[in-house]
């Protein structure tokens, strides 16, 4: 064989396998029409190819469905929120915020749908600092930004980043206050929740199940009504919608992993939760075997 037919066989060079990729990529976004499953296609074949790593395909796809999503998505409902009266007294409004351990908070008029401002931890620590502090707090609030729950969640990422800011209050369809979301709401979507190393291993979808035990995990999100009739308990349902909320607000903070508190014939131990809300509960129901 002569050495200009030799030349005619050869293995493709890795820069000959990245311009295919992109070629088809090319082609694939020149083409009419296009769409989000292409795409996602193309970047897996990417990660399967090892252009990409496999975490940074995660991400693109996070960051493409995002475009999907809503605030009312992904937002911390208004029972699991963290709100300060605006007429607190400044040591209380101090503990309130070393026990919940944010950085942020909405501050409210005798009305908790009147939201006046939002209170910075840090603002708070300097006006406790200058001679105790002034007469109210309303001085340290700096505007609150209020959003419907229909927003677009990449777009209010585009104004997070516009503005700095990085927390608004979400208003419903009656202009009442329907919860908060915050950057990092809207991040872990894009980059995936971080699990604590202590949380269980739980069937996410799964918002009641039966232990081995005799006891029950509970989902904080598992609506009272359903509780109710799986255990035929007698909760109200009117001031709140879900299991996280009514015992929020029974135990008065937002509760962390290990907290206990019995209401009726129930036990429940928070067993999942983060600086922002409850996720989990073991519950335990007296006088069963």
């Amino acid at each position: 064989m002569s050495e200009d037919d030799s030349s005619s066989f050869h293995a493709p060079e890795p820069h000959e396998r990245r311009r295919s990729w992109l070629e088809r990529i090319s082609s694939a976004l020149s083409g009419e029409p296009t769409n989000r499953e292409d795409l996602v296609e193309l970047l897996r074949d990417a990660q399967a190819d090892g252009l990409i790593a496999a975490d940074t395909l995660r991400m693109m796809e996070g960051a493409i469905a995002i475009g999907d999503m809503t605030v009312g998505d992904v937002m911390i409902p208004r029972a699991q929120m963290v709100s300060l009266p605006a007429d607190g007294k400044f040591l209380d409004l101090m503990k309130q915020v070393v026990e919940s351990g944010h950085s942020r908070f909405p501050v409210h008029g005798e009305d908790k749908d009147e939201i006046l401002g939002v209170l910075l931890a840090k603002d708070l620590l300097r006006g406790v600092v200058a001679d105790y502090g002034p007469g109210s707090i309303h001085s340290l609030l700096r505007p609150a930004v209020l959003i419907p729950e229909s927003k677009r969640l990449n777009v209010l990422l585009r104004e997070f980043r516009q503005s700095r800011n990085h927390m608004a209050i979400v208003i419903d369809e009656h202009g009442g206050v329907a919860g908060l979301v915050t950057i990092e709401d809207v991040l872990e979507q894009i980059v995936g929740e971080i699990d604590d190393e202590h949380d269980d291993a739980e069937d996410p979808n799964a918002l009641i199940a039966a232990q081995a035990d005799g006891q029950f995990v509970v989902d904080a999100l598992t609506p009272i009504a359903d509780f109710n009739e799986r255990f035929g308990a007698d909760f109200d349902e009117d001031e709140y919608d879900t299991i996280g909320g009514l015992i929020t607000a029974a135990i008065g903070h937002l509760p962390e992993a290990g907290e206990e508190l019995t209401l009726g014939r129930f036990v429940f131990r928070v067993s999942s939760a983060d600086a922002r809300r409850v996720h989990a509960f073991h519950v335990g129901v007296l006088g069963d075997a």
